[in-house]
């Protein structure tokens, strides 16, 4: 029940805001814990292929083995070349950002102005994953952004967007509206959220903890802490 509250609702909804046909190939950028909850969702929802793009190896690995997923580490390949490779040219149906303001990128020069305005306070968000998902998503389809921007992000690719057709759908989590029909899916056995726990730690190492997960050691994704 504990993941009802915020992660498995926000992974779900951004599933359901990609409106996935039967059979179609998702995208999901970023594999922390939405996006491994946003993984098992397509599935649920009926994607006929799933790709994940993280760098993270336990990340990538977690979705490989629970997510049953596609995997591209960004640190190794150019996220669009590979796309492109993967869909025949096509590009994904669907894409989901559950990365938001805070994406890291290997190379790019948006990667290098975002990195520099932030540093200078002339922006507060780094895009890199919204621009790459309007770029790489397929003329007609949608992009999901469960991930949260801040301010102003800038050099958003909307001719691209509007050319292609896209449909945006983003926004909080309604997290109420799915905490019953969820719980019947972990009730029937449909999904076991449980998965995703790497640590469980007393209360009182909560600082540590949050420590070792936002420096990405000891592969942590997600803790659990208990008092």
């Amino acid at each position: 029940m504990l993941f009802l509250s915020d992660i498995f609702p926000t992974g779900y909804m951004a599933a359901e805001n990609a409106q996935i046909e039967p059979g179609e190939t998702v995208a999901v950028w970023g594999c922390g814990p939405v996006g491994q909850f946003t993984i098992k969702s397509a599935w649920m929802l009926g994607a006929g292929r799933v790709i994940a793009i993280d760098r993270v190896p336990e990340r990538l690995e977690m979705a490989r083995t629970h997510g049953k997923a596609e995997t591209i580490d960004f640190s190794e390949d150019t996220v669009y070349d590979r796309l492109m490779e993967m869909t025949k040219g096509r590009g994904p149906d669907r894409c989901i950002d559950a990365v938001g303001a805070e994406a890291h990128a290997t190379g790019g020069i948006d990667a290098i102005l975002d990195k520099a305005k932030s540093m200078v306070w002339l922006t507060t968000d780094r895009a890199h994953v919204l621009r790459q998902a309007i770029m790489c998503c397929r003329k007609g389809g949608t992009l999901s952004i469960p991930g949260v921007y801040i301010g102003f992000p800038d050099k958003v690719p909307m001719g691209a967007a509007m050319n292609k057709g896209l449909t945006f759908k983003m926004g909080q989590t309604h997290t109420q509206k799915y905490m019953r029909p969820l719980m019947d899916k972990i009730q029937k056995g449909e999904i076991d959220p449980s998965f995703v726990i790497t640590h469980k730690l007393p209360l009182a190492d909560g600082p540590g903890a949050y420590r070792i997960f936002r420096d990405k050691q000891d592969e942590c994704i997600k803790v659990v802490l208990k008092p």
